[in-house]
């Protein structure tokens, strides 16, 4: 088993994520991440899908995208030189008394304050999913209330020469 990031490019039509979250469901293939969005022409979206899949469940995965009329283009990424990225907002308890200890983590992983609350703190960090979880783990100790998470978001480094 070994974790794949998926890039889907689809018509921006009415239906084309639920036949492809079908798709997987039908399949008992789990999505860990799913992210969609459109891309510079408004009549395409790109859909990041990451997956724990083996490489014939990968292949099986690919063939019955494949087979879907809305699919222009399946990239598997996963071992192609790629930016990753994640966005999360996550409001963190923030007394008078651990407000200055967490603007310094927050300063340590180049995240931003969005929000400021008497008791709170709402902070925005994107990042690679080992960078979301490493400012979680030194986060959770002021005591996290709420958490949003995007899936994982990628492109195809530019060959650069």
């Amino acid at each position: 088993m070994k974790r794949h990031v998926i890039s889907v490019l689809v018509n921006n039509k009415p239906g084309v994520l639920t036949r492809i979250a079908g798709l997987f469901a039908r399949r008992g293939f789990n999505i860990d991440s799913l992210a969609v969005g459109e891309t510079q022409d408004p009549e395409v979206s790109m859909m990041t899908i990451v997956v724990t899949a083996t490489d014939s469940t990968l292949e099986q995965i690919n063939k019955q995208l494949n087979k879907l009329i809305d699919v222009i283009k399946i990239i598997d990424i996963t071992d192609v030189p790629s930016v990753l990225r994640e966005l999360m907002l996550v409001k963190v308890s923030a007394s008078p008394a651990t407000r200055s200890e967490i603007i310094q983590i927050v300063d340590i992983f180049r995240a931003k304050i969005v929000d400021v609350a008497p008791n709170a703190l709402t902070i925005e960090i994107t990042g690679d999913e080992s960078k979301i979880e490493g400012f979680l783990k030194m986060i959770a100790p002021y005591g996290i209330s709420e958490l949003a998470r995007t899936g994982t978001i990628a492109l195809v480094r530019s060959n650069c020469k």
